[in-house]
């Protein structure tokens, strides 16, 4: 139900703070609604990107995550409510904001009674009798897993004593790989460049590194050097840099199957565990349960290329098909090493894993 807004003063709140309950000034600034459910939509890079609130009268409204929304006083809410008056769930569909676009936000709050005043709506009035004007105080539900636990559940010294020391320094080890492959042209591009220096801080460094693991691994079927490769970004902590840790994501990804495939379940273990740390990072309860819940999604519903693929086959264009079937390999093993989700299972993954492997090798 919408209702026209109300003069108050707000508090500047992130976009990603909307939940259910809160009735939300429409971007054209003289309709409220009040939003049914919250849903946040990562970029694939996995940084929260799209709010997309669902309203009680009908459609969806389009937030950028970094927008800032603001919360009125509870006066803006009674004031909603009195007015009585009704939107058409047609007004209220696929509204959008553009990113940094201020939007209000009044909170839901009791009405207050017809022959209350001004005065019994503010604090100094709430009290005996006057509880129905107090504004409702919304606790979001703590996640099931709390980033306490989560963290808790991190590799231990032990197990991080499984991956072992690089043999020498990172060049060396790059060195060592490309000198096992004379005759590799994608390896001896990769080892050319890394040669001159690998830098930890450098987004293009580490996703070559990546590349040249799952090069080593998925053309030439060498899992020791590809470990060796991959365990110079394995070791790397997550720097709150999504660009970076993508690269190290797939790192994690590839070792873990290679160590499933080869006996060392333990060694896989601690890297999954690594791959799961950020997901223990965030502190704030509601925006931990949300993480939780658009990660959960993000596994349940991967992108794993298909109409890429289909229009690369459909093309007669096999290097495309190849690329992009490389993509679908990486989405595969990154759900192998979550343990499957809620529509892939464990052995689904590896029959997939498998063919990927047969038809990028072909």
């Amino acid at each position: 139900m919408t209702h026209p807004p109300a003069a108050q003063h707000h508090i500047e709140l992130q976009a990603g703070s909307l939940q259910t309950g809160h009735f939300l000034l429409l971007p054209d600034g003289e309709r409220s609604a009040e939003i049914q459910s919250v849903l946040v939509e990562n970029d694939d890079f996995g940084t929260p990107a799209v709010v997309l609130a669902t309203l009680t009268g009908g459609g969806i409204l389009r937030i950028a995550a970094g927008s800032a929304v603001h919360v009125a006083g509870p006066a803006a809410g009674a004031t909603g409510a009195d007015s009585g008056e009704a939107g058409s769930p047609a007004e209220t569909t696929s509204e959008e904001s553009d990113a940094g676009t201020p939007l209000q936000l009044v909170e839901p709050a009791a009405v207050a009674p017809a022959a209350a005043g001004p005065a019994a709506v503010g604090p100094a009035a709430v009290g005996e009798g006057s509880a129905a004007a107090a504004p409702a105080v919304v606790v979001p539900p703590r996640p099931a897993t709390t980033p306490a636990a989560a963290a808790a559940a991190g590799p231990s010294e032990e197990e991080l004593a499984l991956i072992p020391e690089p043999a020498g320094t990172p060049e060396s080890v790059v060195e060592a790989a490309a000198a096992a492959h004379p005759d590799a042209v994608g390896v001896m591009l990769l080892s050319d460049r890394l040669a001159k220096g690998i830098n930890t801080k450098s987004g293009s460094c580490l996703k070559d590194l990546s590349d040249l693991a799952n090069e080593l691994f998925v053309m030439l079927k060498d899992a020791d050097g590809a470990l060796a490769v991959a365990d110079l970004l394995n070791v790397l902590p997550f720097d709150g840099n999504p660009g970076r840790w993508t690269s190290v994501e797939a790192a994690l990804a590839l070792s873990s199957y290679i160590c499933r495939q080869t006996g060392q379940d333990a060694r896989a273990e601690v890297y999954e565990k690594l791959l799961r740390a950020p997901d223990a990072m965030e502190t704030d309860p509601f925006k931990a349960r949300i993480n939780a819940r658009v990660r959960q999604r993000s596994l349940n519903e991967p992108n794993l290329y298909d109409k890429e693929i289909f229009r690369a086959i459909d093309n007669s264009n096999p290097d495309a098909e190849r690329e992009w079937r490389l993509l679908r390999l990486e989405a595969l093993m990154f759900l192998r090493a979550h343990g499957g989700s809620e529509t892939i299972g464990l052995k689904e993954l590896e029959r997939r894993i498998g063919n990927e492997l047969e038809s990028v090798r072909a």
